[in-house]
């Protein structure tokens, strides 16, 4: 992995990191102000996903002089990205982890995460983020 790739990474896991606990944090409080947890877990997802597509834009998978993407589109496949890896392949690992392999809770979400994180920084890097060169001419 190139040097840029691998510092992109670290960034792409710090991001990773502050959506982890900006989500609970929003979980935490609508649970305390008597939402369903499930309806708080939606929303701790909505907005985390939301801090993943503002830092992963400005800190992380940064345009370059004479690059563009659309803003929108770019958060419609963040939260597609987030969707398929977050929640869908997650849990579905989580059930093959804890219900067929036997392996405890704590550790099956550990190893959901040696899957996913790099799934998703690929998909995010090579998809949700990717840009175009402007031409001049147009």
């Amino acid at each position: 992995m190139k040097r840029a790739s691998l510092l992109q990474f670290v960034k792409f896991g710090i991001v990773g990191l502050s959506n982890t606990l900006i989500a609970y944090a929003v979980y935490a409080a609508c649970v305390w102000l008597g939402c369903h947890y499930l309806v708080a877990n939606g929303l701790g997802f909505v907005v985390g996903v939301l801090n993943a597509y503002y830092w992963s834009d400005r800190y992380v998978f940064k345009k370059g002089e004479g690059e563009t993407r659309s803003a929108l589109w770019t958060l419609v496949k963040t939260y597609l990205a987030y969707g398929a890896t977050g929640l869908l392949l997650a849990s579905l690992l989580l059930y093959v982890y804890v219900d067929r392999w036997q392996v405890s809770a704590y550790l099956a979400q550990l190893l959901v995460l040696v899957v996913t994180v790099p799934l998703n920084f690929i998909i995010n890097k090579c998809w949700s983020f990717k840009t175009k060169q402007t031409n001049e001419e147009d």
